[in-house]
């Protein structure tokens, strides 16, 4: 039989670099000309303050006021639906209730819930967690992913076509789709571990059905461990952090990409996927595996964990690029909008401790709690501008993961877990509010030129 014929070249190392060479040479832009045309870079004001862009009436995060044209710092808040979530957090913990479910109903509707209004809200949840009829297959096992933000974006693409009406745009069913996907991003996530497990590393597969009558928290961690086996600390530490990572306003980067992508009108998995897809990244949901990595480090080249000054000289290091990465910057310090505080820091340490204590790794905590204390001041020491730093909840939530015996993959996809929440409320207030497709403006710095025939050109 004839062979068929060559494709062409391949796209080889050499073909390939000159290609990149190529794009380096027309592709980088001037940094001084961003200043030049007062180009709000990352939607931020030179003052590091964000762009207005929008209004919204679920969440919001307090960090600083501009007093006569001046950007002064303050102790951080942080508000869904206008209740101070330290409020909250203070209101279902002391009720020994757990408060992600409520949290949810809040941010959806507005306002809290009566009893009987979520008893009705969980047994909802309860009756849409477990997924359809062949979708665990044909979304999770079949397709297993090495990357599981990467397999969970594809279970929501896959949702659409187990939905017999996925692209009306309409409230109640975009209310439908999004209650649908709050309850089960916990499984899909647990799911999309457990195939990991078995088909890259080697693992037996693992998959229980959720149960009714868990909280959120308790059925990921049912779906996860082997015994199915967990404790109240256990699970309300975890609730808490679905509960902090529920919603942090419309202009953090997933939050404004289900804006963005919302308002060309498409379906509510294109936009969650995409939503997802932001989170992925390292300088988003991603952060807290940075934090890992650093701290990581930081315990195996100092001996002393309690010795500030042993702990202080390790963290100039880092932030000359003696140590680290190179980067020069202490992961899970410092926030876009925070400055003296993270709320969610601070009740995300305080409820840490107990399960510290219980694990035996006070020691380790203390080392976090340390660096939390003295990196700002070290971050700032020789700088002749220096800035209003605070730990943010990236720097305890892989410790707290990490005494749950959570498997480092899953860190990215638990903040998904609770930020869903966000994502489908910020895409109901798009809908509802109508207005225009998002297009901000790029200015074009090419000058014009003629086309060229191709035997003029070399």
């Amino acid at each position: 039989m004839k062979a068929p014929p060559s494709a062409g070249p391949v796209i080889d190392g050499p073909l390939l670099k000159g290609y990149a060479d190529k794009i380096r040479a027309t592709g980088k832009i001037d940094p001084t000309l961003y200043e030049k045309y007062n180009v709000k870079r990352g939607l931020r004001n030179a003052d590091g303050t964000g762009v207005l862009v929008g209004l919204t009436n679920i969440g919001s995060v307090h960090g600083y006021v501009i007093s006569e044209s001046e950007k002064v710092s303050v102790q951080g808040q942080l508000f869904y639906r206008g209740i101070n979530v330290n409020d909250l957090v203070k209101g279902f913990q002391e009720e020994h209730r757990f408060g992600f479910e409520e949290c949810a109903y809040l941010l959806l509707f507005g306002d809290l819930p009566s009893a009987a209004e979520l008893k009705t809200w969980n047994e909802l949840f309860d009756s849409y967690r477990r997924l359809p009829d062949g979708f665990k297959e044909g979304a999770i096992i079949r397709s297993p992913g090495k990357d599981l933000m990467n397999s969970i974006a594809r279970a929501v693409l896959m949702a659409y076509t187990y939905d017999p009406d996925p692209d009306r745009l309409d409230l109640e069913s975009t209310l439908r789709q999004s209650i649908e996907l709050i309850a089960r991003f916990p499984i899909l996530a647990a799911y999309a571990y457990q195939a990991k497990a078995h088909y890259h590393m080697g693992q037996s597969l693992m998959m229980r059905y959720p149960e009714a009558g868990k909280s959120t928290a308790e059925n990921f961690l049912m779906l996860m461990r082997e015994d199915g086996q967990f404790s109240s600390l256990e699970a309300e530490l975890l609730d808490l952090c679905l509960v902090l990572h529920a919603e942090h306003g419309g202009g953090n980067n997933s939050a404004f990409t289900t804006h963005v992508v919302t308002s060309s009108f498409t379906d509510t998995y294109a936009a969650i996927t995409a939503a997802v897809l932001s989170l992925k990244g390292p300088r988003h949901g991603g952060a807290n595996l940075r934090v890992m990595e650093q701290m990581r480090e930081i315990k195996e080249h100092v001996e002393h964990w309690d010795d500030e000054g042993e702990v202080a000289d390790y963290l100039d290091k880092i932030l000359n690029k003696k140590a680290g990465d190179g980067t020069g910057l202490i992961y899970g310090l410092g926030h876009a909008v925070y400055t003296l505080s993270d709320p969610r820091t601070t009740m995300l340490r305080e409820k840490a401790r107990d399960l510290a204590k219980a694990k035996g790794r006070d020691e380790e905590l203390g080392l976090y709690e340390l660096i939390e204390r003295i990196g700002p001041a070290i971050f700032n020491k020789n700088r002749p501008k220096p800035r209003d730093l605070c730990a943010n909840v990236d720097f305890y939530s892989g410790f707290v993961y990490d005494m749950l015996n959570i498997p480092v993959d899953l860190y990215t996809p638990i903040f998904a877990i609770g930020r869903v929440v966000g994502w489908c409320a910020h895409r109901i207030e798009e809908l509802l509010n109508g207005g225009p497709i998002i297009r901000p403006a790029y200015k074009a710095i090419f000058e014009q030129r003629p086309y060229r025939p191709l035997e003029e050109r070399e």
